[in-house]
């Protein structure tokens, strides 16, 4: 069982706590403020045991973090939990764009670099590693209900932490041939880029649930 604290208590954070407490591991929901609530039913009805505290203390008390906060805002707020965040592995799943009127992705707040990039060199005594960041949320915990095998990419300068990730992807139901593990934090840039992807795609066929995948 490992401790993992998700930053972010939207639709993204809030599935990914319920699949990954339902996989045995020992979850606490971080919230911006003191939390007075109870963790959802999944499907089944039940209610995955988990934790909920403010966001510092969620990476304070947790050994593994995953920001599934707004990109945009991402790199102030994870640059403040530098103490908190040392000797971890910080697991990336945002996008830091700029947005539309829609609320849709119109451009990247880092053109030439990365979320990613900003976050490991911010946070040097953190492991980072990129990732789920190249589809739409209800994939990253049902990748089988495509019809399609869909690719998650992995980027990270350190080899340890992204076998973990990819242990904890697997928790999530993704296979080891779904998995691309591209390279060191640099190669976040390109995945962070087809973000831009999105709203084209979403206007043409509404909101259904795709990933941007490898076919070979």
């Amino acid at each position: 069982m490992t401790s993992i604290g998700i930053l972010g208590t939207g639709r993204v954070g809030s599935g990914l706590a319920r699949t990954l407490a339902t996989a045995g591991h020992q979850i606490t929901l971080g919230h911006r403020q003191p939390p007075q609530e109870t963790p959802a039913a999944d499907e089944t009805g039940a209610v995955p045991e988990m934790r909920h505290a403010d966001q510092r203390t969620t990476a304070a008390t947790t050994d593994i973090v995953i920001n599934a906060t707004p990109g945009d805002t991402a790199l102030e707020r994870l640059s403040a939990l530098h103490t908190e965040l040392a000797g971890k592995i910080l697991i990336d799943i945002s996008n830091a764009t700029l947005h539309t009127p829609d609320g849709l992705p119109s451009d990247l707040c880092y053109p030439g670099s990365s979320l990613a990039e900003r976050l490991q060199r911010a946070l040097p005594a953190t492991r980072v590693v990129k990732t789920l960041n190249t589809m739409l949320f209800p994939v990253m915990t049902a990748p089988a209900e495509l019809s399609t095998p869909p690719t998650v990419y992995l980027s990270g300068d350190d080899a340890d932490a992204k076998a973990i990730t990819a242990g904890l992807l697997a928790d999530l139901g993704w296979k080891p041939e779904w998995i691309e593990d591209l390279g060191d934090i640099t190669t976040a840039r390109a995945t962070e880029a087809l973000v831009l992807l999105v709203p084209h795609v979403l206007r043409r066929h509404g909101f259904r649930p795709f990933a941007v995948s490898l076919a070979r």
